[in-house]
């Protein structure tokens, strides 16, 4: 019978997080539509949240460098993806894949300044995350981790909405007063949804947190 190192596990739940935010990412969809309001989400929605409380969860049993370990191992898969976008996008495609090359080429595209767009927000929120959750676990003596969770969150998430999604969806081809207006409907839910789903998730921390301690004692 196969056996699962627990910490090995959650670092492949947040790589899984990486990876499906930037492939599929540039995705958006409507939340609100009203005629005085419009709001907007990208489907990487349901796994940034995750990925942040994934973080909290290690720097908490393991400390804060083992969670900066993390998000730096996040931002070289990052980067490598980029870099395997870019190639398998230049190569010339086969005769029985042409039809399907300008399809192929528009949605990787797309990945690629999302990828780029995640490696400036992973960089500056995360690792924020992990400092103001740091802090605050100094500040509190290790108490009310459901505070220092979603404070952190919080901060961490506003800055990489702001940076990400400026980034990812900024449209050269259109005019600034177009593209403001459709990156605030983008930016204000997604942040408050994302706050929303940390809190939601505050019981995942807990239990993470006593979960990957038992393992981390049964391995000592």
């Amino acid at each position: 019978m196969f056996k699962i190192h627990k910490m090995d596990f959650v670092v492949a739940l947040y790589i899984f997080g990486v990876l499906t935010a930037e492939l599929m990412g540039s995705k958006t969809f409507p939340l609100v539509s009203f005629d005085w309001l419009h709001l907007n989400a990208s489907v990487a929605i349901f796994v940034l949240p995750l990925m942040f409380t994934l973080i909290d969860v290690v720097a908490e049993v393991y400390g804060r460098e083992r969670a900066r370990s993390m998000v730096w191992s996040g931002l070289i898969i990052v980067g490598l993806l980029i870099a395997y976008l870019a190639i398998a996008t230049s190569l010339p495609p086969s005769s029985r894949f042409a039809p399907k090359e300008s399809g192929y080429d528009a949605v990787f595209h797309s990945s690629i300044q999302i990828s780029i767009a995640s490696l400036v927000a992973f960089a500056s929120s995360q690792l924020l995350d992990i400092a103001v959750f740091s802090k605050l676990r100094k500040l509190m003596h290790k108490r009310a981790l459901w505070l220092r969770n979603n404070v952190s969150n919080f901060v961490g998430q506003f800055v990489d909405t702001v940076i990400f999604i400026g980034l990812a969806f900024w449209a050269f081809d259109k005019p600034f007063g177009a593209n403001a207006s459709f990156l605030i409907s983008l930016i204000i839910p997604y942040w408050l949804i994302k706050c929303g789903l940390s809190v939601v998730q505050t019981p995942l921390v807990y239990g993470g947190v006593w979960w990957l301690k038992s393992d981390k004692k049964n391995t000592k």
